[in-house]
């Protein structure tokens, strides 16, 4: 290997080095990848370093960090490097995840039902008892297969003599899985060949087991006695992913999720209860939903029977109870969280399984057991002290930390409290390389830590084959938090052979089981989809005329602007990129100075700055407010659009300027030109790689009404210009002169412009194309939902037809003037229609945007 990959890479005498054995010497499962290094110029470990960095970017992969004044658009860390891990050390983790899933599964049965493990002794009944996550009402519930624990995760460390230990259970809502799954889809075309030739398993078939598991379940509730309408034949179970909304630090990977599944993405107001059937509220009505596949936590999952909160349903614990949905993971879970149960489980392992824990638990003391207090209180400089209940808002204390008046408050507090806390013995952690891109490249040590997913099946419990790999942020942490802005990494794990995955028996689908509309549409999704239309072409509409505004300024002198620029200025105004300025009226331009229809005087530097900062700054009306916008109701819309959409819209978002700068002239033109293009890629999407459903309606009238609007507004601005006026700019801002050149190869006169721009069925920016798109929505909708607003525009479109060219497509008409002004109303007055009839629905709390 080159020196200086390894220049910078220190590995630890007292801990274990995923990499390096004792003697410094790469462990075999290693030797691939050093191998492949040694044999590359550094130059390539960079482009891979920035071809995930970029991806990461593009992909939009984001976890919210608290600890950031900027966590909620923080982009997701992703080193380049994998952890390896050979399949004998695999095989034991495997089954020891599988081992303490089950009996954790058995646990949760235990504490809910029959609660033997309490009037044996093996389960403090003050640690069950007194637990805020012990959720009465959820006692006694049944659970089919008794599976209580649907989805399970388990975050492992390696000690310094290398044996894998316990840290954590994640019971309650476990996250991470999906970001495992989008690190390996970066990860695995950087290195392609290494993938094959160590027989890295791959993780698509733990997704599909986990599916094909909760569809099995999701039908058993369907064929409950009780239960209404049964599923026909193959028909399939309804299942969502219910998320907390987009403010959740991990909602990239909830929509990353979903959309891999091809569930619906739900919020707690997109679901209703109905005499204890839980439905999801679409455009086409009640749809009934057999299985949530929750990232709730259990308090805020009912705020009728648990905590009052925006985020839950109603009536959704009696529908459990009932057994006529299956809430994954069971509520009441997160009480198999506390640490305080990690020293009971050996015990618990002998008693319920028969055999002793495969994988130990980091020696772990509840202090609410006096002699367990008296242990922790005597060697507090060696232990890490944590809250009993994930409810508590207490931090970690390390012990060692502590000295003086503050470890003798700190014990008094332990003394008050005991039941509250939980001592867990520090554990060095060992480390793996990762590959730093800095001044000096090459490999360096960090901490790491490894989360470990299992999905319950009718058959047992199955483990994906990786996990998700978390990377300390320095050298010396002792914490591995992605809260606290940690990293992460791929997780390879070998093979001996080709794995076949696991997969449940499944119907084959007939022609009884095919779809040709999404019918599980809900009003909140329709409404963010056109949203979205409006929004991505407000950026488009925005752009433009900020393209054609500068142009003037840069390019045009100013006794030679004629009076198409004070039409300029004005629109621009009229969408708020310049402030209009009260100012006595002239009749003519004075030197330097430009004179608004509104009356606001000018000069050009302050008219040129106002727009370059409309340009780059989100702090006022512009093209970086508006992207803004458009990210942030694209957000709400993560699971429904592909990657290569999102490819799009990330490629659009710009760095925001330091405070007091303005980006040079063609700093500015290259910024527009760029968000251009990605708008008409984006569009091109739409066009090509949406199916024409109901979601694509909804989206494609959001388009058209912004753009409906937009142009009338410009055709009446502009229609107060004289007969000599230039109508180049008119025809640059409506994307229309390359049309008019290629047919009439002469400079624009209004009759041939009017008519392109009004009432040519043909061309994409005309007033008679929005029309048509609109009405032809709007028919296709009301043949299911019946009539929908299309009496708002219809009579409009027959005056438009009706015009007289030869009198009325003309410079001043005022007939034409007003067509336009009433064009314009009537499609911000079906704006509000559209919203009355299908998008009234209880809020949630989460954030809509909806800026009109």
């Amino acid at each position: 290997m080159p020196n200086q990959l390894l220049a910078n890479y220190l590995a630890a005498p007292d801990g274990f080095d995923e990499m390096l054995d004792a003697a410094q010497v790469p462990r075999a499962h290693w030797r691939a990848m050093l191998a492949n290094l040694e044999n590359e110029a550094p130059d390539m470990m960079r482009q891979r370093f920035e071809t995930v960095q970029r991806q990461v970017r593009e992909n939009g992969v984001t976890y919210s960090v608290t600890a950031d004044a900027n966590g909620q658009q923080r982009p997701w860390d992703l080193n380049v490097l994998p952890l390896i891990l050979p399949p004998d050390e695999w095989s034991g983790i495997e089954a020891a995840v599988v081992q303490r899933a089950t009996l954790l599964n058995k646990i949760l049965g235990d504490v809910y039902g029959k609660q033997e493990m309490l009037r044996e002794g093996l389960l403090p009944p003050a640690l069950i008892h007194g637990h805020a996550g012990f959720l009465r009402p959820c006692h006694g519930m049944r659970h089919h297969d008794e599976v209580a624990l649907h989805f399970y995760a388990v975050d492992l460390a390696r000690a310094p003599d290398g044996r894998w230990w316990v840290m954590a259970d994640r019971t309650q809502a476990p996250s991470g899985a999906g970001y495992a799954l989008e690190n390996r889809a970066i990860i695995a075309p950087t290195f392609p060949d290494l993938l094959r030739e160590l027989k890295v398993q791959p993780l698509a078939g733990f997704f599909r087991t986990m599916r094909d598991s909760l569809v099995h379940w999701g039908r058993l509730c369907a064929a409950k006695g009780d239960s209404p309408a049964p599923l026909r034949g193959g028909e399939m179970p309804l299942i969502v992913l219910l998320t907390p909304g987009r403010r959740t630090e991990s909602y990239y990977e909830q929509a990353y999720l979903a959309r891999y599944l091809g569930l619906p993405l739900v919020d707690g107001g997109d679901l209703t209860v109905r005499d204890g059937v839980v439905y999801h509220k679409t455009l086409s009505g009640l749809h009934r939903v057999h299985v949530v596949l929750r990232r709730v936590d259990d308090e805020s999952c009912d705020p009728l029977e648990l905590r009052s909160s925006m985020l839950g349903v109603a009536g959704l614990t009696q529908a459990a109870r009932r057994g006529n949905v299956l809430v994954a993971n069971s509520l009441g879970s997160s009480l198999l969280e506390s640490g305080a149960l990690l020293g009971f489980l050996p015990a618990l392992s002998r008693r319920l399984l028969g055999e002793p824990l495969k994988m130990p638990s980091v020696a772990t003391w509840w202090c609410g057991e006096p002699a367990a207090l008296a242990a922790v209180i005597s060697k507090l400089d060696r232990l890490v002290i944590k809250p009993s209940f994930s409810q508590l808002p207490q931090f970690s204390v390390f012990g060692q930390d502590l000295a003086g008046d503050a470890r003798d408050a700190f014990i008094a507090r332990l003394r008050a409290t005991p039941n509250d806390f939980v001592a867990q013995e520090l554990v060095r952690l060992s480390q793996a390389p990762v590959w730093n891109a800095g001044a000096a490249p090459g490999l360096q040590a960090r901490a790491i830590g490894l989360r470990v997913f299992a999905c319950a099946t009718p058959n047992g419990y199955v483990v994906m084959p990786g996990g998700l790999t978390r990377v300390a942020t320095g050298p010396d942490a002792r914490v591995l938090t992605m809260q606290m802005g940690g990293a992460s990494k791929d997780t390879w794990v070998q093979a001996r052979r080709k794995v076949t995955a696991h997969r449940l028996h499944k119907r084959s689908a007939t022609s009884e089981d095919l779809v040709r509309e999404d019918t599980n549409l809900s009003s909140r999704v329709a409404e963010n989809l056109l949203w979205f239309g409006r929004h991505a072409e407000r950026c488009d509409n925005i752009g433009r005329l900020l393209r054609v505004a500068l142009h003037f300024l840069f390019n045009v002198r100013f006794d030679q602007r004629g009076e198409e620029w004070p039409i300029v200025e004005a629109l621009c105004i009229w969408f708020h990129l310049i402030e209009a300025k009260k100012a006595p009226r002239r009749s003519q331009a004075l030197g330097g100075m430009v004179q608004s229809q509104a009356g606001a005087i000018y000069s050009d530097p302050e008219i040129e700055a106002a727009l370059l900062l409309a340009v780059v700054s989100p702090d006022v009306p512009g093209l970086a407010r508006q992207q803004q916008q458009l990210h942030r109701i694209a957000g709400q819309l993560h699971e429904r659009f592909s990657v290569d959409n999102w490819r799009a819209l990330n490629r659009m978002a710009q760095p925001q300027p330091a405070p007091g700068t303005l980006p040079s002239q063609s700093e500015a033109m290259t910024i527009l030109d760029d968000a251009a293009a990605a708008l008409m890629t984006l569009a091109g999407f739409a066009l090509d790689g949406m199916t024409r459903d109901l979601g694509w309606r909804f989206m494609s009238i959001g388009r058209r009404l912004e753009r409906l609007q937009f142009q009338s507004v410009v055709l009446q601005r502009a229609l107060a210009m004289d007969e000599n006026g230039n109508l180049d700019w008119l025809l640059e801002l409506s994307d229309s002169i390359v049309t008019y050149r290629a047919r009439y190869r002469a400079q624009p006169e209004w009759l041939p412009v009017l008519d392109l721009l009004l009432r040519d069925e043909t061309n994409p920016r005309s007033i008679l194309f929005q029309l048509d798109g609109i009405l032809g929505a709007l028919g296709k909708i009301a043949q299911t939902y019946g009539a929908c607003g299309e009496h708002l525009l219809a009579p409009l479109k027959a005056e438009l037809l009706a015009l007289d060219p030869g009198a009325d497509l003309n410079y001043g008409n005022a007939k034409l003037s007003d067509l336009l002004h009433r064009i314009q109303l009537a499609s911000g007055a079906l704006s509000e229609h559209l919203s009355v009839q299908f998008f009234s629905y209880t809020d949630s709390g989460q954030n809509k945007d909806r800026t009109s």
